[in-house]
């Protein structure tokens, strides 16, 4: 069974804030009430991936001598159906 969502007034809401983002940030969704009801949500956001820029595959990707040859287009366009 899991755990129900905690919840927080808004005062407590204020105070605690910090602690609020720590729950949220390992998995939990906390919901904020004014007056007893329910009025937002606070979700975690899905991870941004870190990429490592332009020139990754520099010095590692090999090309083959005949990679831009007019037979090799040639073959790359037939498998899209453009065949001249």
């Amino acid at each position: 069974m899991t755990e129900p969502t905690a919840q927080y007034n808004m005062h407590e809401a204020k105070t605690q804030l910090s602690r609020i983002i720590d729950r949220v940030e390992h998995g939990e969704e906390v919901i904020i009430s004014r007056a007893g009801r329910p009025v937002a949500k606070v979700v975690p956001l899905p991870q941004v991936v870190c990429r490592q820029g332009r020139g990754i595959l520099a010095n590692r990707a090999v090309l083959a001598a005949d990679w831009d040859s007019v037979e090799t287009n040639e073959e790359i366009a037939g498998d899209f159906g453009l065949s001249s």
